[in-house]
């Protein structure tokens, strides 16, 4: 900290001790009290994990440690992994456990370059066997040209600063010459340039959009926004107790007790630090909105508990592990209703919200934007696609996990997202954990294409999966709130409770998880975790799984996926060649309460020579049509297919109909079979 005179360390130690005595406020819950038990949990009673596969409580040192022998080994496991000569690896983080088993990530470079979707994970046991390796990317690393035309990188900012500006971007210029790279996320990899546009969004958030173009081509190949955004909530979690410290006859907002976390004022400015919090009186705030010093007290508070979290709970020290804080900003910028994590400064940031009336400072919010930080020093979760949604989910997860944990009576835990703001305008929350579409946006289960969406809607289904794995499916009420949990399946699922879900993420996140992992990894990411701490054939494995397939992600663990209610027509209809027209088989749904699910099975059984010649659509009782399949260059013979459709926009009672057209001469054939799942 910095002082107007020197003290000797056993000094300053007793002082700081004395600073957070003298803090006016009691807490009201202890920051440290472990998470209350879930109904579910307290009802099936506690099994433990295997202590072996927990993380160990590293120091920075020991961490440090660890990094530096990896670093010192990288040569010889790119050599072990079969890498070619031009692929070096390069040490990201250490993970280990109590049994001694370490996970290192690592970037990897082809001649020089960055290559960016190559990370890899090596699990190696306490004697330093390898056991597995996880890659974001299964391609061949070889065979690429680092030549680029001399005019690629004048075309890489043109291009990055048209997709910035179709966003609200007002940047004229690149905040950097674009970095040559290998791109390898989405395929085979390539050399590109990764630029990043400044400025600000049409909403007020800052812009850190990366661009990726073809180095030969210019194409662009991939965004991604680089600071992510979550709203929060205005609530105060009480009188509490803040760490602080002392700066000549001031105290300030310097909790120098978990890594030096400091909150800054920036008085509605957007770039900075504007200026520590620091006054003469070591009371923060007065519990109104109008005094400046109230927001300080909330996000210094919420930082604290996270902190706290998952040093408590899980074993890290800090967001980088590293036992260094990140630092909080508040009162951003006139009215900004929002709050973002921004990895380049490594803070936080909130705004003030409508009218400046209201700071975006919930105990949520700040465990949701510090786990941002987590995720980037950890998995590196891609900020767009289906990693992106994981992203966000990862989020709201640890988020929630820090709202229960801190067992505050002011801010009682809860699996809402921002349910204590406004922002909608109706006392809604911003999210639900238990039955995500009830916001109007986010999908309860996973479908083809849910990546396309904003990441704050295809986070759903992990958020999802996370409320079944603590909870299970159907009505219950958990600190005072109701919840009724569906499943895409129509089968229950029975909850493990809270601190095992929270558990099993984490663990996967930190050692399962890649930069491009989707769906279908988070699945088989969470089952191996929950496999090594509890055992195969568990009842937290059964539970996972389970969850996963009440969410359309995979089977049930006893592989079945037998359905709710099934509607069918088995009714031959002929296909005419082309150019006839399309023909349609029905089918009526009765008895089903409300809409269709966002997650609807669709079941298609056509005979034909030449599916590819087929166009297929599923048409709902209100007229609505969602495409299924569009004509392709598909040479195989005969349909037999399921898909799944988002179609909880519809009525799920009346005719829907299976439209099906051929568009390409030469053959016919018919429809076979046409059912509905829901």
């Amino acid at each position: 900290m910095k002082s107007t005179h020197r003290r000797n360390a056993t000094a300053t130690s007793a002082l700081l001790t004395a600073a957070a005595l003298l803090t006016v406020g009691v807490q009201a819950g202890s920051a440290s009290a472990q998470p209350e038990e879930s109904n579910t949990t307290a009802s099936q009673g506690r099994s433990v994990p295997n202590p072996g596969a927990l993380p160990a409580q590293l120091s920075p040192s020991q961490r440090a440690e660890l990094i530096a022998k990896a670093q010192g080994t990288t040569a010889a496991t790119a050599q072990e992994l079969g890498l070619s000569p031009q692929e070096k690896l390069l040490v990201h983080d250490v993970v280990k456990d109590q049994d001694g088993t370490t996970h290192t990530r690592y970037e990897r470079t082809y001649e020089g370059l960055p290559v960016l979707g190559g990370d890899l994970v090596v699990n190696r046991t306490a004697a330093d066997r390898t056991q597995s390796v996880a890659k974001a990317s299964a391609a061949e690393l070889q065979g690429v040209s680092v030549s680029a035309p001399a005019d690629a990188p004048a075309a890489a900012s043109a291009k990055a600063l048209d997709a910035a500006k179709a966003i609200g971007s007002k940047a004229d210029k690149a905040e950097a010459a674009p970095r040559k790279i290998v791109w390898m996320a989405k395929g085979v990899p390539t050399l590109a340039y990764e630029t990043v546009i400044g400025g600000l969004q049409d909403d007020g958030t800052p812009n850190q959009l990366h661009v990726i173009t073809d180095a030969k081509t210019g194409a662009k190949l991939h965004q991604w926004q680089g600071i992510e955004t979550g709203v929060g909530n205005t609530h105060y979690s009480g009188q509490v107790t803040l760490g602080t410290s002392t700066s000549g006859s001031n105290f300030t907002l310097n909790d120098a007790g978990r890594g030096g976390h400091k909150t800054y004022n920036l008085n509605r400015g957007t770039s900075g630090t504007g200026s520590l919090f620091s006054q003469s009186s070591d009371t923060w705030g007065n519990g109104a909105n109008s005094n400046a010093a109230t927001a300080g007290a909330d996000a210094a508070y919420g930082a604290g508990v996270t902190w706290d979290f998952y040093k408590n709970v899980l074993g890290r020290s800090g967001i980088r592990g590293d036992g260094v804080a990140a630092y909080s900003r508040v009162h951003y910028g006139n009215a900004y209703v929002n709050a973002f994590w921004d990895d380049g400064c490594f803070c936080m940031t909130y705004g003030d919200g409508t009218g400046n009336n209201d700071p975006l400072t919930s105990l949520d919010v700040a465990g949701h934007e510090m786990t941002h930080g987590v995720t980037a020093a950890t998995a590196g979760l891609e900020y767009s696609d289906e990693s992106g949604g994981l992203n966000e989910a990862t989020s709201d997860i640890m988020g929630t996990s820090v709202e229960f944990y801190a067992n505050n009576p002011s801010a009682r835990g809860n699996y809402l997202i921002g349910e204590q703001i406004d922002i909608n305008g109706d006392g809604t929350p911003l999210r639900y954990m238990d039955k995500p579409s009830k916001d109007g946006g986010s999908k309860d289960a996973w479908y083809a294409g849910i990546g396309n969406l904003d990441v704050h809607y295809s986070s759903g289904p992990a958020n999802h999966w996370f409320y079944l794995a603590s909870e299970g499916s159907g009505a219950k009420t958990v600190n005072g709130v109701s919840y009724d949990s569906p499943t895409s399946d129509g089968l229950p699922v029975t909850g493990i409770g809270r601190d095992k879900a929270q558990l099993i993420w984490y663990k996967a996140l930190t050692t399962k998880f890649n930069s491009s992992t989707d769906y279908a990894g988070a699945r088989a990411g969470t089952i191996a975790a929950a496999t090594e701490l509890y055992g195969a054939g568990s009842a937290e494995v059964k539970t996972v799984t389970d969850a996963w397939a009440a969410v359309n992600v995979g089977t049930r663990s006893t592989g079945t996926t037998t359905p709710g209610k099934v509607f069918e027509s088995t009714s031959r209809v002929a296909i005419p060649d082309s150019p006839g027209p399309a023909v349609t088989s029905s089918v009526t749904v009765s008895g089903v309460t409300g809409n269709a699910p966002s997650a609807l099975k669709v079941g298609v059984k056509i005979t034909h020579t030449y599916i590819g010649d087929l166009q297929i659509d599923l048409v709902a009782p209100n007229g609505t049509s969602f495409r299924l399949q569009n004509s392709s260059s598909d040479s195989k013979a005969n349909l037999d297919k399921t898909y799944t459709v988002n179609a909880a926009a519809a009525a799920a009672n009346g005719t829907w109909k299976l439209k099906v057209q051929d568009k390409g001469a030469g053959d016919v054939g018919t429809i076979t079979d046409f059912k509905l799942t829901f």
